[in-house]
């Protein structure tokens, strides 16, 4: 195993795919021996960032991602080696922390291996605790939720979809698994901003093509109605929890491709939505105090309020993953109309199925478009060096 593993780009289609699988099965020996595996790769062709290197932890979460990628470069004449790298940290260790502390971390400057190896054990760790499956089983595109009703329609639409190993986990997670992950997960992460955080810090070690919050909201204009859906263009970010990690003032967008893909599924079903900000506020009760809210609702010309969709956001424009918000109004609390037990189930029953079935039709449309993943352009940091050939950095 010490000997270095080079995939050579010179090799035919077949061969090359081969020796990429050859390359994941090293690493994954690497792994049970007890040793991290460095990947380094040159791109001759790049003038300003020729040589990234990263290590590499748990290489059979990521075999779908590393087969994608060092499949891309090699057929672009890159020249990869794979070697032994440091043996695996107990994640015990009192060390641990230290190691993976980004408290004073500049996320802008990282490149391409973006998480070291063990921050990359411990989110893995902790997913498959608070979600009970295997990381393995996590797919290309995720699904958030906080309802379990969503989770039941999930169900229903893929009924041999893998779930939960054991009962009680904290945030269920249902996966439609398809040949080289190209399926859909679904995560009922709970409610508010905590949660959403906590789960997508450790999602996003997995590197997934996309993520979806998928729930319900106030409706906060006239015209808006109960089942109306709404398509975020941009977050007023009120839950003020990752506001020393990621300032205030950086604008959070979705992703544009994600928002485009939405928005012609809805328009083909004649559905009504509406886009604009959504609200997202730590303060479940936000209508106790509601002469505050009702002013950053007015100077944010903000359309909805929830409790997730800022804090996916903004850990997704953080770790660079392609993500957009799809809610539909459950409740007008400015209006008179308050989420109450009774109309609350009827519109859950009448909803649950449809909205599900929007998101998934637009991750279709998504996949048919992109097959070897979205782009990223406007969650890129500047200097990133892009995984492309001739002509890119």
């Amino acid at each position: 195993m010490s000997e270095p593993f080079k995939i050579d780009p010179s090799l035919s289609a077949d061969d090359m795919h081969r020796q990429i699988d050859l390359a994941c099965e090293r690493m994954e020996a690497t792994y049970d021996n007890g040793f991290y595996s460095k990947v380094n790769v040159v791109r001759h062709w790049s003038k300003h960032n020729p040589e990234l290197s990263g290590k590499i932890a748990r290489p059979s979460a990521l075999r779908w991602y590393l087969r994608r990628e060092l499949l891309k470069l090699a057929r672009l004449g890159a020249e990869i080696t794979i070697t032994q790298s440091r043996p695996r940290v107990d994640l015990n260790s009192p060390t641990l922390l230290e190691m993976i502390d980004e408290s004073e971390f500049d996320l802008t400057a990282k490149k391409v291996f973006l998480f070291g190896p063990e921050r990359c054990e411990l989110s893995i760790e902790r997913l498959e605790h608070y979600t009970g499956t295997r990381a393995e089983d996590f797919q290309r595109f995720v699904l958030l939720t906080n309802y379990q009703m969503h989770m039941d329609a999930f169900v229903e639409q893929f009924p041999y979809c893998v779930g939960s190993s054991r009962a009680n986990v904290q945030m269920p997670a249902l996966h439609h698994r398809d040949v080289g992950n190209q399926g859909i997960s679904i995560v009922n992460i709970g409610v508010g901003p905590s949660n959403a955080k906590n789960l997508t810090d450790h999602l996003a070690v997995l590197r997934p093509d996309a993520m979806l919050m998928v729930g319900h909201c106030a409706g906060v204009r006239n015209h808006q109605d109960i089942g109306d859906f709404v398509l975020a263009t941009g977050y007023m970010r009120a839950d003020y929890l990752l506001d020393e990690l990621l300032p205030p003032s950086v604008p959070i967008i979705p992703s544009f491709l994600l928002n485009r893909a939405l928005a012609q599924v809805l328009d083909q079903r004649g559905l009504r939505y509406r886009i604009g900000a959504v609200y997202t506020t730590a303060d479940r009760n936000w209508e106790l105090m509601l002469r505050r809210t009702k002013e950053h609702l007015r100077v944010s010309r903000s359309i909805a309020v929830d409790m997730e969709s800022a804090t996916v956001a903004a850990n997704g424009f953080r770790y660079r993953i392609p993500h957009a918000t799809l809610l539909c109004v459950s409740d007008k609390p400015l209006h008179g109309k308050p989420k109450l037990p009774g109309d609350a189930v009827a519109f859950y029953n009448e909803t649950k199925k449809h909205h599900l079935s929007v998101a998934m039709e637009a991750i279709g449309i998504i996949k048919q478009e992109h097959p070897e993943g979205l782009p990223n352009t406007e969650i890129r940091a500047p200097g990133e060096p892009l995984l492309g050939g001739p002509g890119t950095e």
